[in-house]
């Protein structure tokens, strides 16, 4: 692993955590090149037997630094709104590798889509069908674009995080999509030759996922399709003690079903490639006691880190230097609840964690941070946005610089 403890403090590959955060100050972002590089090619290895196109998922990660790398190794890219199409061109992506989802685009995201020449747009509505029929057939262009089925398959996942059930916001009915495809023929401007799924994120197994391909298959039977996308899901152990099967445990279960097959196979991973290629690094302010435990006040918060709150996910955090009380007292002498200081009750990174005493100035640090961290931060308490520092080996490179309070402001109309 890219993150590593030696001697007696956690270092991500050649850098040290704590000369890090001297350096650039936290909260601080810290990815390793060297892990997303090599999640990226765990993916494609997998699904290498079906020739699979991978589009990383930019919602997850959207610095353009990250993107770049990814797009050297042959990514492409899933967007999800017209910012993040902009910054995957910004980032150097061709065009026709970009694909655009999302349930809600305006006729201005499609516009700037079609112009921009974005290789497939994934419809999630048949009303998205005649709207972009509108834009094309003004701009005497046919766009390539695929419909997002919603299977109806309930992912073994978080509520919040499952897209494929059958009263969720995403995707067309399968009966709906059967006679979108029937009569194609009302859409010339318009190329359907793609079907796309996404069941859910942080999925537990391949189950799910082979049965809403299994389930909309028959539909490829009814109109040439040249493309099926499976979407992403790929799972993250974000405990010490999680066991999660590997992309290549989803290949081995998927290629069976496909190998034959005469379309191309799209594949959308974020998580997988981005969330422990990433860590959130934070100071310890204060620290008061409260019910036989400890309540350390650190400075980064729901506004850097969200999942907790959000999800109520669970992020692994340790004290970046271990101290030397760290096996003379009982664990219930140093559980500690590890909380923000955001004016908020639910500003808390984590619960009842086993850490060493720990001091005003000490560091710890939060693990798989990578995806849905800096990517879904906010100004919330007009709290600036932290600096991200990517790490190659023993050189660290500022990547996003730290907000400042003039940044707050600086598109307010003061007048």
């Amino acid at each position: 692993m890219s993150f590593h403890f030696t001697d007696q403090a956690w270092w991500c590959e050649d850098c040290a955590i704590s000369d890090l955060a001297d350096q650039f100050g936290t909260p601080l972002y810290v990815y390793s090149r060297a892990q997303l590089e090599a999640n990226y090619r765990r993916v494609a290895d997998a699904f290498a037997p079906l020739n699979a196109h991978l589009h990383f998922s930019v919602k997850s990660n959207a610095n353009g630094a990250l993107l770049r790398v990814l797009r050297d190794l042959g990514s492409g890219f899933d967007v999800v709104s017209g910012g993040e199409l902009f910054r995957a061109l910004k980032a150097g992506a061709a065009p026709a590798t970009i694909v655009f989802a999302g349930v809600g685009k305006t006729r201005a995201e499609l516009e700037y889509a079609i112009d921009q020449g974005a290789g497939w747009i994934n419809v999630e509505s048949a009303q998205e069908l005649d709207v972009l029929e509108e834009i094309a057939a003004a701009r005497s262009c046919r766009s390539s674009i695929a419909l997002r089925v919603n299977p109806s398959v309930e992912a073994d996942t978080h509520h919040h995080i499952a897209t494929g059930g059958h009263r969720s916001k995403f995707g067309i009915d399968v009966a709906e999509a059967r006679s979108i495809l029937q009569n194609a023929n009302r859409y010339p401007h318009l190329d359907i030759a793609g079907l796309h799924i996404h069941i859910g994120s942080q999925l537990a197994t391949p189950d799910g996922t082979v049965a809403a391909i299994e389930r909309i298959l028959p539909l490829t039977e009814l109109h040439p399709i040249r493309c099926l996308d499976l979407g992403g899901g790929f799972p993250v152990a974000y405990r010490p003690t999680d066991h999660f099967p590997e992309p290549a445990a989803f290949a081995e279960k998927i290629i069976p079903v496909l190998k034959d097959r005469s379309f191309e196979i799209a594949i959308e991973p974020g998580r997988s490639i981005s969330a422990d290629a990433g860590a959130l690094i934070a100071t310890v302010q204060y620290i008061k006691p409260r019910d036989g435990r400890r309540i350390v006040v650190v400075d980064a918060s729901m506004t850097e880190l969200i999942r907790p709150a959000l999800y109520e996910a669970y992020h692994h955090i340790e004290a970046v230097n271990r101290g030397e009380e760290t096996t003379e007292l009982a664990d219930t002498d140093r559980r500690s609840d590890i909380v923000g200081p955001v004016c908020e009750s639910a500003d808390v990174l984590g619960t009842d964690r086993v850490l060493p005493i720990l001091r005003r100035g000490d560091r710890v640090i939060v693990f798989n941070a990578g995806a849905y961290g800096m990517s879904m931060a906010s100004n919330y308490n007009s709290r600036p946005r932290p600096a991200e520092v990517l790490i190659d080996g023993a050189t660290a490179r500022l990547i996003r610089r730290r907000e400042t309070r003039e940044d707050l402001i600086e598109l307010e109309n003061a007048g």
